[in-house]
């Protein structure tokens, strides 16, 4: 009983303090309706969403977490009010990589929260084509994997399209083996996308060797083929098994514990700067001594962070290549603006893809 006397002043203050944080986000839900009837007031119909404002929002609950709560779940917590008032003035369409439970949609619902409609495209071009339609507000599609390198069918798919990277997510990658198999004795066929299957190459090695490997289109379509194909087990997240109902014969099977995926979001419009963005361009330099050292040379002159090159295959001709290159900085900054403008001097072309604020989290 001396323990309940203590105990309950306790709940009822956490009693009083969730009432108090029920009202004020009732009251910033309120605030976000009439932020939407402004906006239409203005003749604005499609671009609520705001990418740098969001952005500045979250660091600066980040920033000014005082604990106890880690900032990962501040932030998390935040992104889902968000999220949810962003609903009220316009829900967002985003298309992912499907289909139902792939790690490109855990990275939507990272970015944009859980209260946006996501729709499963079964490739990247389709993303591309669904957002530059118009029948999806924003796509998220995966880049570059921390131990397999970059997707390629995203960097080609920039070659042709007018759209802009407007953020990024950056996902850890846990994958497990799930089946209807009840042990590992009983798998005769591992099903996954390419990228994954090299991920966990080292645990199929030692612990399935003679199981047949075979790549598909994504790790949720390995995981609903698990669920209808008998003796096959899927390398998947848990989500998946959840949601086709299948047993986790392992956990966490990637060979590298960092195992990290980013990914991009793709829209129509362009982002304004927050002061710690990151900007992509496609750089074409022909096929000439020094031209890369020319295409480098204006970041290095201006003091400019280059975080990413990746080549890749122009279309225009054989051995015709295009650089993939990241730089810290928003293209409106000062020192950013000069180097490209120096860059539009020496290389045959330059295509922005974007300035978008770096991942929160």
């Amino acid at each position: 009983m001396a323990g309940e006397d203590k105990l309950s002043p306790l709940r009822e203050r956490i009693d009083a303090i969730d009432a108090e944080i029920l009202a004020l986000i009732a009251e910033r839900a309120r605030i976000a309706q009439e932020v939407g009837r402004v906006k239409q007031e203005a003749g604005e119909r499609d671009n609520f969403y705001r990418p740098e404002r969001e952005a500045r929002i979250l660091r600066r609950v980040r920033d000014a977490n005082p604990g106890p709560l880690d900032d990962e779940t501040v932030v998390r917590i935040f992104r889902e009010i968000m999220s949810a008032c962003l609903a009220l003035e316009k829900p967002l369409q985003v298309a992912f990589l499907g289909p139902e439970g792939t790690f490109t949609q855990q990275a939507a619902y990272k970015h944009f929260g859980q209260s946006v409609q996501v729709q499963p495209f079964p490739a990247i071009d389709e993303i591309f084509r669904a957002v530059a339609s118009g029948a999806c507000h924003f796509g998220v599609v995966p880049v570059e994997n921390s131990s397999e390198g970059v997707v390629t069918h995203t960097l080609d798919s920039f070659l042709g399209t007018s759209l802009l990277i407007s953020g990024e997510v950056v996902l850890r990658i846990h994958h497990a083996l799930l089946s209807r198999c009840r042990s590992l004795d009983e798998v005769q066929e591992v099903l996954a996308h390419s990228q994954a299957l090299a991920q966990c190459r080292e645990w199929l090695d030692r612990f399935l060797p003679n199981v047949k490997r075979t790549p598909v289109s994504s790790n949720a379509e390995a995981a609903r083929l698990a669920a209808i194909v008998p003796g096959s087990a899927a390398i998947a997240s848990e989500v998946a098994a959840r949601i086709y109902e299948l047993n986790v014969l392992e956990r966490n099977i990637e060979d590298d514990p960092d195992n990290t995926t980013r990914f991009l979001v793709i829209g129509r419009q362009e982002v304004g700067p927050t002061g710690d963005d990151k900007t992509s361009l496609l750089v074409s330099t022909g096929n000439r001594p020094g031209a890369l050292y020319q295409v480098l040379q204006p970041f290095a002159a201006h003091g400019i962070s280059m975080t990413k090159i990746e080549s890749r295959p122009s279309r225009r001709g054989m051995w015709d290549y295009v650089f993939f290159i990241d730089i810290e900085g928003h293209r409106d900054d000062p020192g950013v603006a000069r180097a490209l403008r120096n860059l539009e001097q020496k290389a045959q072309m330059v295509k922005w893809l974007g300035s978008y604020p770096k991942a929160v989290i």
